[in-house]
């Protein structure tokens, strides 16, 4: 693949100097720089033919929240699945893509692919630090396009501390119950042509579940550090250039484990954990650099290059097995066999458990390059541009297995058995995506036509001995793919906007897969309004996702109905529809203090339409962890003085953990319906020093958040924080 590497590398360094070459020839001083945004300043969202929602800075600082998860409580048509009560491992899905892993939609961090493997491997076990992030963009409908390769259900854009124009910085502390340490500083400034960004993260926590018979705590260690570098060109400039470069660096240890509880366990004690589970813990490490050179050509053309790299290494050493079973299947067993229930408690003695290194190495790097401008034809303006984007990824495992007994409560080590070669493999990617949009603007209606081509190429290669002399490719496959959108906006008068639109969704299969193996495919469609009014906004946005062929990516983490770890499941034709409904305002104004407040809403019904060849799968079966009901109330108080207080309450509803739970009426294939409340306050001390306290989860509300990965997971209990804000 180094020919590729250096492939990439070449394409920037010579679409770099083009630009050079354009700006000095050039004689006009010319347009603007874009920002790293996918939806842009409120107006942009205003007129974005799909759904279009940000979270501000302002709002991420009310709650302090380090939970991803709890970052897009406000955030409507976004579905998540619960795992260790932190979010360190995210499954978030939009409009009925598959929450498991995050592995349905594109995620980014400041506009560039951050997936560890995003064509090979797409489950994400890799999620940049949430709390360190100024702001987050969700995008669905036709103008994901642009952004490839998942566009079945909308692409999550993470922002980062952007650079501050003068110098200065900001400290954030925080302590809490469970050993809750956080601390995020950066510092940065701009001179003259030169602008920099110092930022480091630090989080640390003893876990709130006990572990039987056991000290070791069940808690995190996390660490993150970024540095930017920016040179813009001088005012006088012929025409106006900016260069970026970014380098992240974080590692992560974290005693989280596959195996939840039976349910009579849970309704005993939902903190506890199983003793034979002491030894599970995560670590991983990631590296990131990105460069991204822009130059402004003519009055609106604008050019932007990206390279960029990412490494990613994790090892999850983790219970696999317990007595020749799955953990999964074995969880499920537990709940109905007696004697399975007493060897999880540690009661009753067993022979080969298996404690797996899942031990991954990752790395996915490209170099995309975009072009923007704009025409006119008559009175009518056409803003367009246009992309590729050339991409290459690979998850390399090599994961032995460690054997122990459990003797008298406690774990007593066997032997270690070689991988074998499902535990010995290397699945590669190489991806060529090309897209393009253009917006015509006729007075009051905008129009939006989008193109996006994918071409990847995908192969695994498995090892039968574990010095990789012995290869077997297992799968190989070539996916092409056209897809195509259409929006449309009208201006009714000066505060609603009218939007619909409809593309073609795509999300690859992995290496994993065969030339037979079909990739997800959809056709979506939305209808809506937008209302900007002052500090009133309201979004009401219909939906309809029509998939010829839904896709499941199988994992231990979320198996497939065939017990299958790796590869895809085709679960065939199914629609997704509903309503998505967010509201924000300030409802009162006077006397020295103002109250802000939201809702935000969705309604979901997702369902097989079609039985599946294989039988497995029927018309009428729900799709897993797809709710129905999500819905957000937020209400706040802002007072001149220098204090704020801040309340909301989220409603999840139950869902299904696989296809057939209503088929069966299995309580035990269903999550919980629960209410969650949060209840926040600060006080400014100075204009640069403010203290604030937090309460999540104000009630201590415990449910079964999630049935995934293994057994009956709780949400995180009652927590309670305090800390301090500094601006220097």
């Amino acid at each position: 693949m180094m020919w590729r590497i250096r492939m990439l590398a070449l394409a920037g360094g010579c679409l770099a100097a083009t630009g050079m070459a354009v700006a000095e020839e050039a004689n006009s001083s010319g347009g603007t720089l874009d920002q790293v945004t996918i939806i842009g300043s409120e107006e942009d969202r205003r007129f974005a033919p799909g759904s279009a929602f940000q979270v501000t800075q302002e709002e991420l600082e009310r709650f302090e929240h380090t939970d991803i998860h709890r970052m897009l409580d406000d955030v409507p048509g976004v579905y998540i699945q619960e795992e260790d009560g932190f979010g360190l491992r995210p499954n978030i899905g939009i409009r009925g893509a598959g929450p498991e892993r995050t592995s349905k939609i594109t995620v980014m961090e400041d506009g560039v692919l951050v997936a560890p493997a995003p064509y090979a491997d797409p489950a994400a076990y890799y999620f940049p630090t949430a709390g360190r992030m100024s702001g987050i963009e969700v995008l669905k409908g036709p103008n994901t396009l642009r952004y490839g390769p998942y566009t079945v259900g909308g692409a999550l854009n993470l922002q980062s501390t952007p650079i501050p124009t003068a110098p200065g910085g900001s400290l954030t502390s925080e302590l809490g119950n469970f050993g809750n340490q956080k601390t995020h500083i950066h510092y940065g400034g701009t001179e003259g042509q030169w602008g920099y960004l110092l930022e480091g993260w630090r989080q640390n926590a003893d876990g709130f579940q006990n572990i039987d018979r056991s000290n070791r705590d069940t808690g995190l260690a996390v660490e993150d550090y970024v540095a930017r570098l920016r040179w813009r060109s001088a005012p006088d400039a012929a025409l106006a250039q900016q260069l970026d470069f970014k380098v992240q660096y974080s590692e992560e240890a974290s005693n989280f484990s596959y195996v939840g509880l039976t349910d009579e366990d849970f309704g005993r004690d939902a903190r506890r954990r199983y003793g034979l589970t002491e030894l599970d813990q995560i670590t991983n490490r990631h590296r990131g650099y990105s460069i991204r050179h822009q130059i402004a050509l003519g009055l609106e053309g604008s050019l932007a290059t990206t390279l960029y790299r990412n490494d990613f290494y994790r090892n999850w050493y983790k219970v696999d097995r317990i007595d020749g079973q799955s953990v999964s299947g074995y969880m499920a067993d537990a709940n109905t066999d007696p004697l399975k229930q007493d060897v999880l408690r540690g009661d009753l003695d067993v022979t080969d458990i298996r404690v797996k290194n899942n031990a991954r190495d990752y790395y996915a790097q490209g170099v995309q390059f975009e072009y923007s401008d704009a025409f006119y034809v008559g009175d009518v303006r056409n803003d367009w541009l246009t992309g590729v984007r050339l991409h290459e990824d690979e998850s390399d495992r090599f994961q032995p297995i460690d054997v122990f007994n459990q003797e008298n409560g406690s774990l007593v080590y066997q032997n270690t058995i070689l991988p074998g070669a499902g535990d010995n493999r290397v699945g590669e990617a190489e991806a060529t995506s090309v897209w393009a949009l253009n917006r015509m603007t006729f007075d009051r209606l905008q129009l939006t036509g989008s193109l996006r081509y994918e071409n990847i190429k995908t192969k695994e290669t498995r090892y039968s001995d574990v010095d990789r002399t012995i290869a077997n490719v297992t799968a190989r496959a070539r996916t092409e793919e056209v897809m195509a959108g259409l929006g449309a906006t009208y201006a009714f008068n000066e505060r609603v906007t009218l939007l619909a639109g409809l593309h073609q969704g795509f999300a690859p299969a992995g290496a994993g897969a065969d030339d037979d193996e079909d990739p997800e495919k959809s056709v979506n469609y939305e209808l809506g309004m937008r209302l900007l009014d002052g500090n009133r906004r309201l979004d009401v946005i219909g939906f309809l996702s029509d998939y010829s062929n839904a896709v499941q990516n199988c994992s231990v983490a979320n198996p497939c109905p065939d017990a299958a770890v790796s590869g895809t499941y085709q679960l065939g034709e199914s629609e997704v529809y509903g309503l998505e409904l967010a509201f924000r305002d300030v409802v009162y104004e006077g006397t020295g203090f103002v109250v802000p407040a939201g809702l935000t809403y969705t309604w979901t019904k997702g369902e097989i339409t079609r039985d599946s060849d294989n039988g497995d799968v029927f018309a009428g079966d729900p799709l897993p962890y797809v709710a129905e009901h999500i819905g957000t109330v937020f209400v706040g108080v802002e007072h001149g003085q220098g204090w704020k207080t801040f309340l909301n309450a989220r409603y999840s509803d139950a869902v299904c953990i696989n296809n057939d739970c209503e088929r069966v009426n299995d309580s035990l294939l269903k999550t919980d319906s629960y209410v969650t409340l949060n209840l926040a306050a600060s006080y400014a001390l100075t204009p640069a020093a403010e203290v604030y306290v937090k309460v999540e989860n104000l009630l201590d509300k415990e449910a079964v958040a999630s049935r995934s990965p293994a057994g009956a997971r709780v949400n995180m209990p009652r927590y309670a924080g305090l800390g301090v804000r500094l601006s220097f």
